[in-house]
C-alpha cells in the first residue's frame, strides 16, 4: 500500500490557561526535511519532538508547528518598573514633557518588560506529545488517501503500457517482414548478382540484431513486478523509482531497434504513460 507525501494535518488541545496547537504539513522531498517553529521557552524539547516526527513521516518537505495560546489569567511578562524609571529620569534630562508622555517612551525601550523563563511542566509536555501523535495519525491518514488515488493512476498506467506492449507483440512478425522486404528490395535495386546463400546469412544476421524479444520478455517483467510492489505492505517510492526506469530502458530499446515507423508510433505512445508515471512517482512516499 503507498502512500503519498503531501499530507496535513491539526490537533487542538485546551488546557486550563493555554490552548496548544500542533499542525504538520508536508510536501515531497528526497528525504527528510524538517522545518519546526514554536515558542523559545519550549526549544529545549524540539530534538524529541522531531525524534517523534521523524520515526512517523520518514520522508518529505515537513512543516512543523508548535502554537501556544495564552487563554487565563498567568502571564510570565512583567513591567520592569526599576528599568522604566530609569528611561524617564534620563528622558526628562533631554525633552519636556509630562510624566505620562515619558512613560509612554519608555515603555517602547528595551527591558521595559521582563519575562521570567519558566521550565516546561512535565504534564503540559505530555499534553504536547499526544496533541503531536494525534496529529501525526491524522496526516498518515491523509497520506494514505491521497496513495490510494495514486495507486489506482498507475495502475491505470500500467494497463495502459501492458496493453501497448501486446500491440507490439501482435505487430512484431509484420515488421520483421516489413524489414525483409525493404532490405531485398534495396538489394534488387542495386542491380548486380548476389550470392544467395551469402545474402541470406547477412539478412538472418540483420534481423537477428533488430530482435526485441528479450525486450518484450523484460519489459512484461518489470510490469509485473511494478504491479506486485504496489501490493506490498511498505510504501517504497523509491524503489518504484527504480522499476521506472528499468522499464523505460526497455521502451527505448524497443523504440531504437523497431525500425519500424507504426511500432515506434506505439513506442512515444508507452514513453508518454511512463512519463506521467515518473511525474506522480515524485510524491509517493
Amino acid at each position: 500500500m503507498i502512500q503519498s507525501m503531501t499530507g496535513f494535518g491539526k490537533h487542538v488541545i485546551q488546557l486550563p490557561s493555554k490552548k496548544i496547537t500542533v499542525e504538520l504539513k508536508s510536501l515531497n522531498s528526497k528525504s527528510l526535511d524538517l522545518n519546526a517553529r514554536m515558542p523559545s521557552a519550549y526549544r529545549e524539547k524540539e530534538l524529541d519532538l522531531r525524534k517523534i516526527i521523524a520515526s512517523s513521516l520518514v520522508r518529505g518537505k515537513v512543516d512543523f508547528g508548535l502554537y501556544v495560546e495564552f487563554t487565563g489569567d498567568e502571564t510570565s511578562a512583567e513591567v520592569n518598573e526599576a528599568a522604566i524609571r530609569n528611561y524617564m529620569k534620563q528622558l526628562k534630562t533631554i525633552a519636556d514633557g509630562d510624566d505620562l508622555r515619558l512613560l509612554e517612551m519608555a515603555l517602547r525601550m528595551p527591558d521595559a518588560m521582563k519575562t521570567e523563563r519558566e521550565d516546561i511542566d512535565e504534564e503540559e509536555y505530555k499534553v504536547i506529545q499526544l496533541a503531536l501523535k494525534e496529529a501525526l495519525t491524522e496526516i498518515n491518514t491523509f497520506r494514505s488517501e491521497e496513495g490510494n488515488v495514486l495507486e489506482k493512476d498507475f495502475l491505470d498506467r500500467i494497463g495502459n503500457l501492458k496493453v501497448l506492449l501486446e500491440k507490439v507483440e501482435q505487430m512484431d512478425p509484420e515488421r520483421q517482414a516489413d524489414v525483409r522486404a525493404r532490405l531485398e528490395k534495396a538489394v534488387a535495386d542495386l542491380k548486380t548478382d548476389v550470392d544467395a546463400n551469402r545474402f541470406e546469412q547477412e539478412l538472418i544476421y540483420y534481423l537477428e540484431k533488430y530482435d526485441i524479444t528479450e525486450e518484450k520478455v523484460r519489459l512484461n517483467n518489470h510490469l509485473e513486478y511494478f504491479g506486485t510492489t504496489l501490493q506490498s505492505d511498505d510504501s517504497n517510492g523509491k524503489k518504484l523509482g527504480f522499476i521506472s526506469q528499468e522499464i523505460g530502458r526497455e521502451i527505448n530499446t524497443i523504440g531504437s531497434k523497431a525500425n519500424y515507423a507504426p511500432m515506434q508510433q506505439l513506442v512515444v505512445q508507452m514513453k508518454d504513460e511512463l512519463e506521467k508515471i515518473k511525474e506522480q512517482m515524485l510524491n509517493v512516499l
